[in-house]
Protein backbone atom coordinates (compact mmCIF):
# COMPACT_ATOMS: atom_id res chain seq x y z
CA UNK A 1 0.00 0.00 0.00
CA UNK A 2 1.46 3.76 -1.04
CA UNK A 3 2.15 5.69 1.46
CA UNK A 4 0.06 9.01 1.82
CA UNK A 5 0.79 12.00 0.33
CA UNK A 6 2.88 14.17 2.61
CA UNK A 7 4.09 17.55 3.44
CA UNK A 8 6.48 18.72 6.23
CA UNK A 9 7.35 22.15 6.77
CA UNK A 10 10.26 23.07 8.77
CA UNK A 11 9.76 26.81 10.88
CA UNK A 12 11.48 28.90 13.13
CA UNK A 13 8.94 30.64 15.55
CA UNK A 14 5.07 30.48 16.23
CA UNK A 15 3.43 32.33 13.33
CA UNK A 16 6.59 31.33 10.60
CA UNK A 17 3.68 29.11 10.04
CA UNK A 18 1.08 31.03 8.81
CA UNK A 19 3.71 33.14 6.19
CA UNK A 20 3.47 29.90 3.85
CA UNK A 21 0.21 29.07 4.80
CA UNK A 22 -1.23 29.23 1.32
CA UNK A 23 0.26 25.92 0.55
CA UNK A 24 -0.27 24.45 4.10
CA UNK A 25 -4.33 25.24 3.65
CA UNK A 26 -4.46 24.76 0.36
CA UNK A 27 -2.42 20.74 0.04
CA UNK A 28 -4.49 20.06 3.40
CA UNK A 29 -8.35 20.51 1.09
CA UNK A 30 -6.60 18.06 -1.34
CA UNK A 31 -6.39 15.58 1.51
CA UNK A 32 -2.55 15.83 1.65
CA UNK A 33 -1.20 14.69 5.55
CA UNK A 34 0.08 18.57 6.45
CA UNK A 35 2.87 18.37 9.41
CA UNK A 36 4.22 21.65 10.71
CA UNK A 37 7.58 21.68 12.97
CA UNK A 38 7.90 24.52 14.92
CA UNK A 39 11.75 24.80 16.25
CA UNK A 40 11.67 27.73 18.72
CA UNK A 41 8.78 29.02 21.40
CA UNK A 42 9.14 32.41 20.31
CA UNK A 43 10.18 33.94 23.69
CA UNK A 44 11.47 37.29 21.89
CA UNK A 45 8.07 38.59 20.12
CA UNK A 46 6.08 40.87 21.71
CA UNK A 47 3.80 40.38 24.23
CA UNK A 48 0.46 41.75 23.92
CA UNK A 49 -0.03 45.05 23.42
CA UNK A 50 2.75 45.42 21.55
CA UNK A 51 5.68 45.18 24.38
CA UNK A 52 8.59 44.72 23.26
CA UNK A 53 11.34 42.49 24.79
CA UNK A 54 13.50 44.25 27.16
CA UNK A 55 10.94 46.68 27.95
CA UNK A 56 8.97 46.99 31.54
CA UNK A 57 6.07 43.84 31.19
CA UNK A 58 7.96 41.26 28.71
CA UNK A 59 7.99 38.12 30.15
CA UNK A 60 9.45 35.50 27.98
CA UNK A 61 7.94 32.70 29.37
CA UNK A 62 4.59 34.22 29.29
CA UNK A 63 4.58 35.58 25.56
CA UNK A 64 5.71 32.20 24.79
CA UNK A 65 2.85 30.67 26.27
CA UNK A 66 0.51 32.82 24.31
CA UNK A 67 2.51 32.18 21.08
CA UNK A 68 1.93 28.74 21.14
CA UNK A 69 -1.94 29.19 21.75
CA UNK A 70 -2.12 31.57 18.73
CA UNK A 71 -0.14 28.93 16.94
CA UNK A 72 -2.69 25.93 17.73
CA UNK A 73 -5.41 28.19 16.87
CA UNK A 74 -3.30 29.10 13.62
CA UNK A 75 -2.45 25.00 12.11
CA UNK A 76 -6.19 24.77 13.11
CA UNK A 77 -7.52 27.27 10.33
CA UNK A 78 -5.06 25.98 8.29
CA UNK A 79 -6.02 22.09 8.91
CA UNK A 80 -2.56 20.77 9.75
CA UNK A 81 -2.75 17.67 10.30
CA UNK A 82 0.03 17.35 12.58
CA UNK A 83 2.10 20.05 15.01
CA UNK A 84 5.59 19.46 16.24
CA UNK A 85 6.84 21.81 18.28
CA UNK A 86 10.73 21.54 19.61
CA UNK A 87 10.53 23.66 22.37
CA UNK A 88 13.85 25.61 21.44
CA UNK A 89 14.45 29.08 23.30
CA UNK A 90 13.95 31.95 20.92
CA UNK A 91 17.40 33.77 19.60
CA UNK A 92 15.48 37.16 19.18
CA UNK A 93 16.49 39.54 15.69
CA UNK A 94 19.27 39.32 14.30
CA UNK A 95 21.36 42.70 15.48
CA UNK A 96 20.20 41.57 19.05
CA UNK A 97 22.53 40.34 21.58
CA UNK A 98 20.55 37.53 22.68
CA UNK A 99 21.17 35.04 20.31
CA UNK A 100 24.96 34.97 21.89
CA UNK A 101 23.05 32.96 24.70
CA UNK A 102 23.98 29.53 25.36
CA UNK A 103 20.37 28.40 24.73
CA UNK A 104 19.76 30.65 22.35
CA UNK A 105 17.92 27.95 19.26
CA UNK A 106 20.86 29.46 16.75
CA UNK A 107 23.20 28.10 19.25
CA UNK A 108 22.32 24.58 19.58
CA UNK A 109 24.79 21.98 17.39
CA UNK A 110 22.95 21.58 14.32
CA UNK A 111 23.27 18.00 14.16
CA UNK A 112 21.21 17.68 18.08
CA UNK A 113 18.32 19.77 15.50
CA UNK A 114 18.85 17.69 12.51
CA UNK A 115 18.75 14.80 14.40
CA UNK A 116 15.14 15.42 16.12
CA UNK A 117 14.18 17.03 12.45
CA UNK A 118 15.55 13.15 11.43
CA UNK A 119 13.47 11.38 13.87
CA UNK A 120 9.78 13.39 12.76
CA UNK A 121 11.05 12.53 8.78
CA UNK A 122 11.17 9.01 9.92
CA UNK A 123 7.65 8.92 12.08
CA UNK A 124 6.22 11.16 9.10
CA UNK A 125 7.86 10.13 6.15
CA UNK A 126 7.08 13.29 3.87
CA UNK A 127 7.40 12.97 0.10
CA UNK A 128 8.19 16.62 0.45
CA UNK A 129 9.65 19.07 3.34
CA UNK A 130 9.34 22.95 3.22
CA UNK A 131 11.36 25.44 4.82
CA UNK A 132 12.93 28.54 4.26
CA UNK A 133 15.97 29.90 1.86
CA UNK A 134 18.76 30.15 3.75
CA UNK A 135 20.83 31.86 1.55
CA UNK A 136 17.67 34.57 1.59
CA UNK A 137 17.12 38.01 2.14
CA UNK A 138 15.87 37.52 5.69
CA UNK A 139 18.70 36.22 7.49
CA UNK A 140 17.35 36.00 11.11
CA UNK A 141 19.33 33.22 13.09
CA UNK A 142 16.49 31.02 13.96
CA UNK A 143 15.43 30.42 10.50
CA UNK A 144 18.84 30.02 8.82
CA UNK A 145 19.68 27.58 11.52
CA UNK A 146 16.38 25.84 11.15
CA UNK A 147 16.49 25.69 7.04
CA UNK A 148 20.09 24.09 7.17
CA UNK A 149 18.76 22.07 10.18
CA UNK A 150 15.83 20.59 7.98
CA UNK A 151 17.79 20.14 4.74
CA UNK A 152 20.64 18.25 6.52
CA UNK A 153 17.54 15.94 8.10
CA UNK A 154 16.13 15.57 4.86
CA UNK A 155 19.55 14.61 3.73
CA UNK A 156 20.44 12.10 6.50
CA UNK A 157 17.36 10.10 6.16
CA UNK A 158 17.09 10.03 2.45
CA UNK A 159 13.61 9.85 2.79
CA UNK A 160 11.90 13.27 1.09
CA UNK A 161 11.91 13.01 -2.20
CA UNK A 162 11.80 16.83 -2.94
CA UNK A 163 13.16 19.79 -0.94
CA UNK A 164 11.83 23.45 -1.11
CA UNK A 165 13.20 26.59 0.41
CA UNK A 166 10.60 28.93 0.59
CA UNK A 167 10.68 32.80 -0.96
CA UNK A 168 9.26 36.19 -1.75
CA UNK A 169 9.46 38.05 -5.12
CA UNK A 170 11.79 41.18 -4.37
CA UNK A 171 9.40 43.20 -7.08
CA UNK A 172 6.25 42.40 -4.61
CA UNK A 173 8.08 43.19 -1.19
CA UNK A 174 8.42 46.75 -3.44
CA UNK A 175 4.44 46.57 -4.50
CA UNK A 176 3.71 46.43 -0.63
CA UNK A 177 5.70 49.33 0.39
CA UNK A 178 4.89 51.49 -2.49
CA UNK A 179 1.38 51.25 -1.41
CA UNK A 180 2.10 51.23 2.46
CA UNK A 181 3.86 54.67 1.61
CA UNK A 182 1.60 55.78 -0.49
CA UNK A 183 -1.54 54.95 2.83
CA UNK A 184 0.93 57.44 4.60
CA UNK A 185 2.49 54.34 6.76
CA UNK A 186 6.19 54.17 7.92
CA UNK A 187 7.39 50.82 6.54
CA UNK A 188 10.98 49.63 6.77
CA UNK A 189 13.38 51.15 3.86
CA UNK A 190 14.92 47.73 3.08
CA UNK A 191 15.74 48.79 -0.63
CA UNK A 192 18.71 51.05 1.65
CA UNK A 193 20.19 47.82 2.50
CA UNK A 194 22.34 46.58 -0.23
CA UNK A 195 23.22 43.17 1.00
CA UNK A 196 19.73 42.44 1.57
CA UNK A 197 18.89 43.81 -1.69
CA UNK A 198 21.20 41.61 -3.57
CA UNK A 199 20.26 38.31 -1.47
CA UNK A 200 16.46 39.02 -2.56
CA UNK A 201 17.29 39.54 -6.31
CA UNK A 202 19.26 35.93 -6.10
CA UNK A 203 16.58 34.01 -4.20
CA UNK A 204 14.58 35.71 -6.58
CA UNK A 205 16.54 34.31 -10.12
CA UNK A 206 16.33 30.73 -8.44
CA UNK A 207 12.56 30.37 -7.93
CA UNK A 208 11.56 27.37 -9.51
CA UNK A 209 7.82 26.22 -8.69
CA UNK A 210 4.57 28.85 -8.52
CA UNK A 211 1.54 27.84 -6.25
CA UNK A 212 -1.53 29.43 -6.83
CA UNK A 213 -3.29 30.06 -3.44
CA UNK A 214 -5.92 32.24 -4.12
CA UNK A 215 -8.81 29.86 -3.30
CA UNK A 216 -6.99 29.52 0.38
CA UNK A 217 -6.29 33.11 0.73
CA UNK A 218 -8.71 34.13 3.31
CA UNK A 219 -7.32 31.03 5.55
CA UNK A 220 -4.28 31.92 5.01
CA UNK A 221 -4.97 36.06 5.88
CA UNK A 222 -6.69 34.37 9.12
CA UNK A 223 -4.01 32.56 10.35
CA UNK A 224 -1.58 35.33 9.97
CA UNK A 225 -3.98 37.40 12.18
CA UNK A 226 -4.54 34.48 14.55
CA UNK A 227 -1.05 35.90 15.75
CA UNK A 228 -2.53 38.36 17.04
CA UNK A 229 0.12 39.58 19.86
CA UNK A 230 2.32 40.09 16.29
CA UNK A 231 0.71 41.62 13.87
CA UNK A 232 -2.60 43.35 14.34
CA UNK A 233 -0.81 46.51 15.09
CA UNK A 234 1.98 45.89 12.42
CA UNK A 235 2.22 47.32 8.81
CA UNK A 236 1.18 44.38 7.79
CA UNK A 237 -2.22 44.68 8.55
CA UNK A 238 -2.57 47.65 6.45
CA UNK A 239 -2.04 46.57 3.02
CA UNK A 240 -4.79 47.51 1.02
CA UNK A 241 -6.73 44.19 0.06
CA UNK A 242 -6.12 44.67 -3.69
CA UNK A 243 -2.23 44.04 -2.88
CA UNK A 244 -2.67 41.10 -0.57
CA UNK A 245 -4.07 39.71 -3.29
CA UNK A 246 -1.70 40.49 -5.88
CA UNK A 247 1.24 39.70 -3.66
CA UNK A 248 0.09 37.25 -1.36
CA UNK A 249 -1.65 34.73 -3.76
CA UNK A 250 1.03 33.14 -5.06
CA UNK A 251 3.51 31.62 -2.82
CA UNK A 252 6.99 31.02 -4.54
CA UNK A 253 9.57 28.36 -3.57
CA UNK A 254 13.56 27.44 -5.21
CA UNK A 255 13.85 23.48 -5.54
CA UNK A 256 16.65 22.60 -3.71
CA UNK A 257 16.14 18.72 -4.07
CA UNK A 258 14.21 16.52 -6.44
CA UNK A 259 14.46 12.73 -6.86
CA UNK A 260 11.53 12.61 -9.33
CA UNK A 261 12.79 14.23 -12.68
CA UNK A 262 9.52 16.27 -12.59
CA UNK A 263 10.59 19.51 -15.45
CA UNK A 264 10.66 22.83 -13.77
CA UNK A 265 8.91 25.23 -13.41
CA UNK A 266 6.62 23.62 -11.76
CA UNK A 267 3.19 24.17 -10.09
CA UNK A 268 2.87 21.59 -7.98
CA UNK A 269 5.06 20.88 -5.16
CA UNK A 270 4.20 17.02 -5.38
CA UNK A 271 4.45 16.93 -9.47
CA UNK A 272 6.30 13.56 -9.92
CA UNK A 273 4.74 12.25 -7.28
CA UNK A 274 0.93 11.86 -7.66
CA UNK A 275 -0.10 8.33 -8.29
CA UNK A 276 -1.08 7.91 -12.48
CA UNK A 277 1.05 11.12 -12.78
Amino acid sequence: MSEPLTLMAVHAHPDDEASSGGILAAYADQGVRIVVVTCTNGEYGDAPGGIKPGQPGHDPDAVAQHRLAELAESVKILKVSDLETLGYHDSGMEDWDYKSRPEAFSNVPLETVAGRISDLIVEYRPQVLVTYDDQGAYQHPDHVHASLAGQAAAKETGIPAKVYLSTMKGSNWRKIFDALREAGEEVPDWQEDEERTRRALESEARITTTIDIRSVLDRKRAALFAHGSQINDSWFSKIPPEITEQVFGYEYFIRAVDTTGAPIPETDLFAGLRTGA
